[in-house]
């Protein structure tokens, strides 16, 4: 189940890093989504997956699942949250402001396409 998931996060990776260099504003904040998704999946599988404990301490069981990598999960998806909210706002009023999203017209390059 590792395996399958480290190709998983690797084709997230490398999905959200190709759109994270295009021109488009739209396809970075897809990018940076894409990057956070696989970063939580890392964190997951890091973890550790298929545990036969359960994740609370219960009556009589000495062997539990540890409830760190669960909380820094919660806590990388309300921060992703946060920033994908944030950087919304600001290609809003990116595009309001010049009526494009390709970065190369936003940084004043004189040669276009």
């Amino acid at each position: 189940m590792e395996l399958v998931n480290a190709i998983i996060i690797g084709i997230l990776f490398t999905a959200a890093v190709y759109l994270i260099l295009s021109k488009s504003l739209l396809r970075i904040i897809f990018g940076t989504g894409l990057l956070s998704h696989g970063a939580h999946l890392l964190l997951l599988t890091m973890g550790g997956l298929g545990a036969s404990s359960p994740p609370v301490i219960a009556d009589g069981v000495t062997d539990y699942a540890d409830p760190l990598p669960q909380a820094l999960i919660l806590t990388a998806i309300v921060i992703s949250f946060g920033v994908t909210a944030f950087i919304l706002v600001l290609s809003y009023q990116t595009y309001s402001r010049h009526q494009t999203d390709n970065m190369d017209f936003l940084r004043g390059n004189d040669e276009h396409d």
